[in-house]
């Protein structure tokens, strides 16, 4: 969690929030990660339309939201589950879902020239 956490802080427009004892990052307004109490599972912001072939490409790492959760674009991970590679690509996409293109844009430019 705490490297996931460092790496979502590097990201552009995004803030750390302490909300009802669970660390969830956003943009603005919208939360596009949330951490599990004991901070072993993340909820990524996802598109709904994708959630069912996620799970299903891997039910042992993947997961639905709950019940109330499953209006939102919504999907978990178990962090135990993932490296440090894939934790980095989740985190990014769920971003880039939330923020604006052109923000992701300047971010990916930033990123090729360096």
């Amino acid at each position: 969690m705490d490297e996931v956490r460092a790496f979502a802080r590097t990201l552009p427009r995004s803030s750390e929030a302490f909300v009802r004892g669970r660390v969830k990052f956003r943009i603005g307004r919208i939360v596009y990660l949330s951490f599990s109490k004991d901070g072993s599972t993340m909820g990524f912001a996802f598109p709904k339309e994708w959630r069912e072939a996620l799970v299903a490409s891997d039910p042992e790492k993947f997961s639905l939201p709950s019940e109330h959760d499953m209006r939102y674009h919504w999907a978990h991970v178990r962090l135990e589950a993932i490296d440090a590679d894939e934790m980095r690509e989740l985190v990014e996409d769920a971003w880039a879902f939330c923020v604006s293109k052109r923000v992701v844009d300047e971010y990916a430019a930033a990123r090729s020239h360096s």
